[in-house]
């Protein structure tokens, strides 16, 4: 599933979530983080049923980001049961980012 999240919802979308929550922070003015997004939206798709896939707009949503110390962008973090268990710095191909999530659907 791929949804959008804010400061505003995170705690709710993302840190409640029953599933596993991969979360990639990007801005429309970034290149690379426009490279990944098709790749985060794939996972979504392919894995339905078993993950949540959600964006967030660093511009618009600024909290999220401090409070994780993201200093770049894109910045993928994945999240089991309320914590954060990993996370990812730029561009990286699809497999990458599975290493990361597939321990965290077992």
């Amino acid at each position: 599933m791929n949804i959008e999240v804010t400061d505003a919802n995170f705690e709710e979308q993302v840190l409640q979530s029953d599933k596993p929550v991969i979360v990639d922070l990007w801005a429309e003015w970034c290149g690379p983080c426009k490279m990944i997004g098709p790749i985060i939206e794939e996972i979504g798709k392919e894995y339905e049923d078993q993950v949540v896939c959600a964006k967030l707009d660093v511009d618009s949503n600024p909290q999220t980001p401090t409070k994780y110390r993201v200093r770049n962008i894109p910045t993928i973090l994945f999240f089991k049961d309320g914590e954060l268990k990993d996370k990812q710095v730029g561009a990286v191909p699809k497999n990458t980012l599975m290493e990361k999530l597939k321990p965290l659907m077992d």
